[in-house]
Parts: structure tokens; C-alpha cells; sequence
């Protein structure tokens, strides 16, 4: 069994790191479609993998270009209020790559789209 201190400790946000294999498309999926703001980036050296944060209202994601960060084909579940309105500011920028279609499921309004590396995001109203 394991004992908390309760009072002492707190967690915070999760903030998943996503596995990508390039930069520019990242930002186009990412920054450019999804509007979220690129926050920051590092790199060892000008010729190393990019690592960097993205972030949209409450939601931020590391997106990682280093072979051991994350694995394509992650799903990454994210709760919005307003899914409809997202729908159609996505609809509007016309991405060639990612159809924007609305699901409704039992437990709420899903919009299900895959970035360019095989990373699914799954944006979820609850009813």
C-alpha cells in the first residue's frame, strides 16, 4: 500500500510529447491548421532534433523529434466546450490532409483527426 501526504503534495497538468519527424509539418498540422502557439523550442545543436511546446487555451503538448520521445500512433484525448465552433474554424482553413468531421458517441461530440506522424488527437465535449 502505498502512504500520500496529503496537503503536501499536487500534481499538475499532463502534458503529453508526441513522437514527429518534421518540424515544418508539424507546424503547418499543429500551429497553422489547429491554431495552436508554438510557446518554445530547444535543440542540443542547429543540426539536432527539434523539441518543442505548442499550446491552445489550457491544452499544451511537447512535440518531439528524438527517436526515444513518444510513439507515432498515440491517442491524445482533449476536452473542448464549443466543439462545434472548432469544427467550423477548422472546416474554414481548409486543410488538404485531415477531413474535420463531428461524431456523436454516447458519452459526447467527438472530433477525431490524425496529424501528419500517425498521432491521433481526439477532441471530446461531454455531454
Amino acid at each position: 500500500m502505498v502512504d500520500t501526504l496529503v496537503g503536501t503534495v499536487a500534481m499538475g497538468p499532463v502534458v503529453p510529447i508526441l513522437r514527429v519527424f518534421n518540424g515544418e509539418l508539424a507546424d503547418a498540422f499543429y500551429v497553422g491548421f489547429l491554431g495552436f502557439r508554438a510557446d518554445w523550442e530547444h535543440r542540443f545543436a542547429g543540426h539536432l532534433p527539434q523539441y518543442r511546446s505548442v499550446s491552445r487555451d489550457g491544452t499544451t503538448l511537447h512535440l518531439s523529434e528524438h527517436f526515444d520521445d513518444g510513439t507515432p500512433g498515440t491517442v491524445v484525448q482533449i476536452h473542448v466546450q464549443g466543439i462545434r465552433d472548432f469544427a467550423l474554424e477548422l472546416e474554414r482553413k481548409d486543410y488538404a490532409h485531415c477531413a474535420v468531421e463531428i461524431e456523436h458517441k454516447p458519452w459526447g461530440t467527438a472530433l477525431d483527426l490524425t496529424d501528419p506522424f500517425g498521432n491521433q488527437l481526439r477532441f471530446l465535449q461531454i455531454h
